[in-house]
C-alpha cells in the first residue's frame, strides 16, 4: 500500500491527474438530464416503450463517443415483471351469495392461483407464537388442514407503536403461517381499527414473482359478516372480545366457501445498457472499472410504485433520481473516451435498469457479467448527484471503507476541491453499488443527498444545478483516473453488513450475517448473494451462491418466508440450514 500512495503522490504533484484533461460540461449535462426527465419519457418505468427510449439514447451516446458496445448491440436485456392483472375465472361464494369481485373481494397480487372448496376456520390475527416475551397462538386446537382461514390484517394492540407485535403482523408472515398449519387459502379482513373505511386491498406489483403458494383473497368487512352470519359474531364484535380479551378467539365456522384466484403476472423485458473502452497497457487491460448508475424511474407513481405521493397519478420525471446519475455517466464516457491511449486499465460504463424495483439491473449484470467478475477491481456509483446543498456545500461518498487505499486517495483529490467531501466506509446501500460490494468488489457511491422532491412529481430538471454537477463531475474523473494509474488494483475489505434488515425496515432480533437475493431470481429458495465474513453463517459454513430451502426443517421459498423464520429465533440457538450447493443439498448448523 505504501507504494500505491507513493505512486499517487508522485502524480499529484506532478499534476497529471489535472494536465490538460477535458473538462466536463455543465450544457452538455443539462442536455442529458432534459432529455431523460422529459414527459415524452413517462418516468422511464422498466417494461415500457418509453425507458427503451432512453436505453437507445444512451446507447446511442455511448457509440457516438467510440467505445466498444457489449451484449447485443450494448444491450444487456432481462426480465421483470412488470404488472399483475385479474383474470376471468376469480370467484367467491358462500351461504348461497355470490360476491362481486372489486366489490367484496379481490386477490392479492402475490396470490396463488387456485380454485379452493372447502370449510373455513376464523383464526384471529392469524399468530402462532411462542417467545420468551410472547405467548400468543390462534391455531393452538384448530384444524386448518385443507381447510380456508379468515385472518385480521395488523395486530390486536394497533394503537401501540411499540407493539411486540408489530414485526409478525405483516401479511407474508401470517400467510407463512397459515401455510406451516396446511391451511388451503386465506381470506385477508382488515379490521376497523386499522382502517375505518371498509375496503380492499390494492392490487400491487410486487418487486418480483414469489407467490405465495394458497390463494390469498382479500375481502370486505361486510363479506366477512355475511360468511359469518350462522356463527352469530361480525368482525367488529369479534375484534372487540380479541383485543379487550387480549387472548386468541379461533373457532371452526361450519361455513363452507368457495374461492377461485386467478392472478396473471405481465412480463416484459428492460435492459441494461453497456459499452467499453479498452485499457493501453500490455498487462492492466484485463482489469476494469465500473462507472455505473441506473435510468429508471417510478413511471406515473400510484400504489405500490415507491412513490411518497402513492395517490397521485402523474409522470415522476426522476430529473435527479436518477437522470442527474446518468449524466454523469455519459459525461464520463465521452470525457474519459478522449483519455483513450493513456488509461490503463478497461472501463465499462453501464446503464442500469430496475433499480427502483429491487436493484434488478445491476444483480443481473453482477450475475450475468460481461468479462469475469473477478477482474473487475473497482465500481463508481453515481444516484442522485444534481441537488448540491449550497449551503451544506459536501457531498456523501460511501464505500470509502470497502478498499484499504481508498480514503487515502480521497483525501489527495480533496485538496483541490471547493466543497466538503463526507466519508461513509460501508459498502452496502439502497442503491446499485451493493450488488458490486456483495461480491467483493470495492465500489465508490457519489450522491448529493435526499430532498422533499425525492419520488415525487416534482423532481425536475429546472431544480437541479449544472454547474455543480459539473464540478462533481470533474472531481468524479479525477477519482477514476487515480483508481486507474495505481500500479495495483485496490485491495478489498469489508465494511459494514452485506445484507439488509428487510424491505419494511423493521429490524431483525437474529441475523445470520447474509445478503439475501432480493429480486427472487431463485425458484428453489433464497439464495444468498453475500456472507458477511465471521457472522454465525459465515462461520457455519454458508457461501455465496447457496440456495436456502429450508431452517430447523421449516421450509423457505423466498424473502419473506426467510424474514418471517429469522423472527423466531433467538440469539444463542443452533439452527439447522437446508441448503442447495452446486445441485446438491446439504444441512449447516448455525449458531446464531
Amino acid at each position: 500500500m505504501k507504494k500505491q500512495i507513493a505512486f499517487l503522490l508522485f502524480l499529484f504533484s506532478s499534476s497529471f491527474l489535472f494536465a490538460q484533461q477535458p473538462q466536463a460540461s455543465a450544457k452538455d449535462l443539462h442536455e442529458y438530464v432534459k432529455f431523460l426527465a422529459s414527459d415524452s419519457l413517462k418516468g422511464r418505468k422498466p417494461g415500457t416503450p418509453e425507458i427503451n427510449v432512453a436505453a437507445g439514447y444512451i446507447r446511442d451516446h455511448f457509440q457516438a463517443a467510440g467505445l466498444k458496445l457489449l451484449d447485443r448491440e450494448g444491450f444487456q436485456w432481462f426480465e421483470i415483471v412488470s404488472d399483475v392483472t385479474l383474470g376471468e375465472k376469480n370467484a367467491l361464494s358462500c351461504n348461497g351469495f355470490t360476491a362481486t369481485l372489486k366489490k367484496d373481494f379481490i386477490p392479492l397480487s402475490f396470490s396463488s392461483s387456485a380454485n379452493v372448496d372447502a370449510q373455513l376456520v376464523f383464526a384471529g390475527y392469524g399468530f402462532d407464537l411462542n417467545l420468551d416475551s410472547l405467548k400468543w397462538s390462534d391455531y393452538t386446537g384448530m384444524d386448518v388442514k385443507g381447510k380456508w382461514v379468515m385472518v385480521f390484517r395488523a395486530d390486536p394492540e394497533i394503537d401501540n407503536s411499540d407493539s411486540k407485535f408489530i414485526p409478525y403482523s405483516d401479511v407474508r408472515s401470517k400467510v407463512l403461517t397459515a401455510k406451516d398449519h396446511g391451511a388451503a387459502g386465506m381470506l385477508l379482513v382488515t379490521p376497523r381499527g386499522q382502517e375505518k373505511e371498509d375496503k380492499l386491498m390494492p392490487l400491487v406489483v410486487e418487486n418480483n414473482e414469489v407467490t405465495a403458494g394458497i390463494p390469498i383473497l382479500s375481502i370486505t368487512r361486510e363479506m366477512a359478516d355475511r360468511i359469518l352470519k350462522k356463527t352469530g359474531f361480525t368482525v367488529d364484535s369479534l375484534d372487540h372480545v380479541i383485543v379487550a380479551g387480549k387472548a386468541p378467539k379461533s373457532f371452526e365456522t361450519g361455513v363452507s366457501v368457495r374461492g377461485i384466484a386467478e392472478v396473471i403476472q405481465k412480463r416484459e423485458k428492460t435492459a441494461n445498457v453497456m459499452a467499453m473502452m479498452e485499457g493501453s497497457d500490455p498487462m492492466l487491460k484485463d482489469e476494469y472499472l465500473v462507472i455505473g448508475g441506473h435510468y429508471d424511474h417510478l413511471g406515473y407513481g400510484g400504489p405500490g410504485s415507491g412513490s411518497r405521493m402513492p395517490d397521485t397519478v402523474a409522470v415522476h420525471n426522476g430529473a435527479d433520481d436518477n437522470a442527474s446519475g446518468t449524466a454523469m455517466v455519459m459525461e464520463l464516457a465521452k470525457r474519459l473516451s478522449l483519455e483513450k491511449g493513456k488509461t490503463k486499465r478497461s472501463i465499462i460504463f453501464v446503464s442500469f435498469s430496475g433499480e427502483e424495483i429491487g436493484l434488478l439491473g445491476s444483480k443481473y449484470f453482477v450475475d450475468h457479467p460481461p468479462v469475469e467478475l473477478k477482474k473487475i477491481k473497482a465500481m463508481f456509483n453515481f444516484d442522485m448527484v444534481g441537488r448540491f446543498d449550497k449551503e451544506k456545500n459536501s457531498i456523501s461518498i460511501s464505500g470509502t471503507g470497502t478498499s484499504v487505499e481508498a480514503d487515502s486517495i480521497l483525501k489527495l483529490l480533496e485538496a483541490k476541491l471547493p466543497f466538503a467531501v463526507v466519508h461513509s466506509p460501508d459498502g452496502y446501500g439502497p442503491s446499485d453499488h451493493a450488488s458490486f460490494y456483495s461480491s467483493n468488489i470495492p465500489v465508490f457511491f457519489l450522491t448529493t443527498g435526499v430532498h422533499m422532491d425525492y419520488h415525487t412529481p416534482f423532481d425536475d430538471t429546472e431544480k437541479l444545478d449544472f454547474d455543480a454537477e459539473k464540478t462533481i463531475c470533474d472531481y468524479a474523473a479525477a477519482m477514476v483516473l487515480a483508481v486507474d494509474h495505481l500500479p495495483n488494483p485496490l485491495t478489498f475489505k469489508e465494511s459494514g453488513k452485506k445484507e439488509s434488515s428487510g424491505r419494511s425496515g423493521r429490524q431483525l432480533k437474529v441475523k445470520l450475517g447474509v445478503m439475501p437475493d432480493f429480486a427472487g431470481s431463485e425458484k428453489k429458495g433464497l439464495r444468498i448473494d453475500g456472507v458477511t465474513k465471521d457472522s454465525p453463517a459465515d462461520k457455519g459454513g454458508m457461501k455465496k451462491g447457496d440456495i436456502i430451502t429450508g431452517i430447523n426443517g421449516m421450509t423457505v421459498g423466498n424473502i419473506y418466508e426467510y424474514m418471517s423464520r429469522l423472527q423466531k429465533l433467538k440469539h444463542g440457538m443452533t439452527v439447522n440450514v437446508e441448503v442447495i450447493r452446486e445441485g446438491k443439498n446439504q444441512v449447516l448448523i448455525i449458531q446464531l
